[in-house]
């Protein structure tokens, strides 16, 4: 019989992918500006028919999402039925499995206004879908209701939904169609210095829409400038130093990503990738941080005390950015089985160098009359650009004689030495003539 080849890639199958979704409106009784006064949220569903995806085994029998009865005791949902025959759902398979993976879902739909010509089809019948995953996925839908189409507007007797006013389908669900997608796999970031990043960005057009223009933008404490700009029909486009979109990738397959190379401290900021149709504009910010890891030393290395002569270590931390930066102290002798924290010192203030990174000093005093040698201190850095907290030490060795303090040592016991003979043999002497005059007296 035939055997499947493991290397193949798996087969495709169709799946109808159900979210749960909130309808977000500016809400007409609302105060303009109020805090969560101004917008409206209702419970909403957004399936996703017959999205083709790859079928690894663990799909089995799928089956077709069936609307569910209303019920009288809770708020009415609001389903989005919405196929996809000419545009195809970007990261599909995650948001099949995002419940199996532990991924939460953000799912909002508003309407969608915008057009660029000012000559709205079919008012109130567009619709925004925008997803994001914990994973940092995000995805812009926009949707068209499926009675609008070449421009005409809905039936007399249609039924109508109760809110949003549109026509709807005889289950009650709101029929519609994508039209444009766009998406990124990464809606934060972090780079280190002089590296080079992608910013991705990808999109997606029904075959009656255009691309439009393509404009990638950096926005960083209140400020904002364009960095590249395409608009069809152009000679060409506008690019800043250092960044990069492929254009045949663009205008081919819809991949509007911008490489930046030689990444500083200036980079750092939101990025806007905004991708246009004559009658439609879809957005995607990343925020592109760059962290640094700051390099450690202390100095000197290796201490060898003087009686009651007090030492200063250095520990110099240097290279880093941000500028948050946590040190400390420890200390560890051969009597401890622990290291102890130290709480003693003190800083330099931060200096910035050109490139944008940070400088500090920590400083800690040790003197021989508080402390036992031999002893190990140890400065720890903790910074956001590292996995764990790295750490450098100074030794502090035990007193150690001179020589010149063995000689001193055994001159002065070689004089105690004699002069203790001298004294013995001066008694001796002294005692010897008393004891024969003593002799002689008696004879």
């Amino acid at each position: 019989g035939s055997t499947k080849d493991p290397t193949a890639a798996p087969p495709f199958q169709t799946v109808d992918i159900v979210l749960d979704c909130s309808y977000v409106e500016e809400d007409p009784g609302g105060l303009p500006g109020a805090f969560g006064g101004s917008f409206s949220k209702d419970p909403a569903t957004l399936v996703l028919r017959d999205v083709s995806v790859r079928d690894d085994g663990s799909l089995g029998e799928a089956t077709d999402y069936k609307v569910p009865q209303e019920n009288a005791d809770s708020s009415p949902r609001i389903v989005f039925e919405t196929s996809a025959p000419l545009v195809s759902i970007p990261h599909a398979e995650s948001l099949l499995h995002a419940d199996c993976n532990g991924e939460e879902v953000n799912c909002e739909i508003s309407p969608y206004n915008f057009q660029r010509d000012g000559k709205g089809l079919c008012p109130g019948s567009w619709f925004m879908g925008t997803l994001r995953l914990s994973s940092g996925i995000s995805i812009a839908l926009v949707l068209r209701g499926s009675h609008c189409s070449g421009g005409q507007e809905e039936e007399p007797d249609a039924i109508l939904h109760p809110k949003l006013r549109i026509p709807v389908s005889k289950k009650g669900t709101v029929l519609t169609t994508v039209e444009f997608q766009s998406s990124s796999c990464n809606t934060s970031l972090r780079t280190h210095l002089g590296g080079s990043v992608t910013l991705d960005c990808h999109f997606a057009l029904a075959p009656s829409s255009l691309l439009s223009s393509l404009e990638w933008r950096r926005q960083h404490r209140g400020s904002g400038r364009s960095l590249f700009r395409y608009q069809a029909g152009s000679t060409g486009p506008t690019v800043e130093p250092k960044v990069h979109v492929d254009m045949p990738q663009l205008l081919g397959n819809g991949d509007a990503s911008l490489s930046l190379q030689g990444v500083s401290v200036g980079d750092e900021g939101t990025y806007i990738c905004l991708v246009s149709t004559p009658q439609h504009q879809i957005q995607h910010i990343i925020q592109l941080q760059v962290a640094e890891p700051p390099r450690v030393r202390v100095i000197p290395a290796q201490v060898s005390f003087e009686s009651d002569v007090a030492t200063t270590l250095t520990c110099d931390i240097a290279g880093y950015y941000p500028l948050d930066v946590s040190v400390s102290w420890t200390q560890k002798t051969a009597e401890d089985e622990a290291e102890i924290a130290l709480s003693s010192m003190r800083f330099s203030s931060h200096q910035q160098s050109q490139d944008g990174t940070y400088s500090i000093t920590s400083y800690l005093s040790i003197s021989s009359t508080t402390v036992r040698a031999p002893a190990t201190y140890t400065c720890h850095v903790s910074h956001v650009a590292l996995e764990e907290p790295i750490s450098a030490s100074a030794y502090l060795k035990a007193p150690e004689k001179t020589g010149s303090e063995g000689l001193v040592g055994g001159f002065t016991a070689t004089v105690i030495f004699i002069i203790a003979l001298f004294i013995v043999l001066w008694r001796k002497r002294t005692v010897k003539p008393e004891s024969e005059q003593l002799l002689r007296a008696s004879e």
